[in-house]
């Protein structure tokens, strides 16, 4: 399983939110390509990097950010927010972004983002479904967590038979570090065994990251715990054994 520290960016500053709330934001960094750098220190090859704004606006906020960032980071990147276009796309990764991440376009838009996962190929592509479990079913929500889709995550998993990775973050405990949803993540590894599944929202200690790793997830995204030191990032990169 690879470890994925996670750094989110609002106004070109490391933040985190609780619950997705834009008004509920932590200020930990106002120098991204220096979290960066300790990221890759402790031992991470992967990092998970998100522009708030440009997911909340559903534009490239911060991609002149994110495109530098890409080139001079000293560890892949998944890249994440406001992703829209082919040429958006295309962009992130002639600047050297490993992946990129396409959230609510996948709820609204399957057509183009078929196009995007043939375009550039299935493993540049993370699909990203944000969802809230509703009456034991996980329900899509969209534009930067504040629209409900009314779509399931399983419809959403099953318009996708070519894609290869799937990042999903359960809203209730993202930034809460209430521990991970590991049962839906066990559940999605089970009906979708082709799929990589990224798990993100609750790591809140190193039992969390076994706790994931024995669902069979391909990746967990670490945010709060790690910003708050509450995880040494090279015991969890040893834990999950990526």
């Amino acid at each position: 399983m690879i470890l994925y520290p996670a750094m989110d960016l609002m106004g070109g500053r490391c933040v985190r939110l609780a619950q997705g709330r834009f008004d509920d934001a932590t200020t930990y960094s106002g120098d991204p390509g220096e979290a960066l750098r300790r990221f890759a220190d402790g031992g991470a090859g992967w990092a998970h990097v998100v522009d708030l704004d440009g997911a909340r606006d559903g534009g490239p906020s911060q991609h002149a950010l994110l495109l530098q960032l890409a080139a001079t980071a000293p560890l892949r990147l998944q890249v994440a927010g406001g992703f829209r276009t082919a040429d958006q796309v295309r962009r992130a990764i002639d600047a050297g972004a490993a992946r990129v991440v396409i959230g609510s376009l996948a709820v609204k838009q399957p057509d183009t983002v078929r196009d995007l996962i043939d375009r550039f190929g299935p493993d540049r592509i993370t699909l990203a479904v944000d969802v809230n479990i509703v009456d034991g079913v996980p329900v899509a929500a969209v534009a930067g967590w504040t629209e409900a889709s009314g779509v399931s995550l399983w419809d959403v998993c099953a318009l996708y038979p070519a894609a290869r990775h799937l990042l999903v973050t359960d809203i209730g405990r993202d930034g809460m570090m209430s521990g991970p949803n590991a049962l839906l993540i066990a559940e999605i590894v089970a009906r979708f065994p082709g799929l990589s599944v990224q798990a993100s929202g609750g790591v809140s200690g190193i039992e969390d990251v076994r706790t994931l790793a024995r669902t069979g997830a391909a990746g967990a995204i670490v945010g709060k715990a790690l910003w708050e030191g509450r995880i040494d990032l090279a015991e969890a990169v040893s834990v999950a054994g990526a």
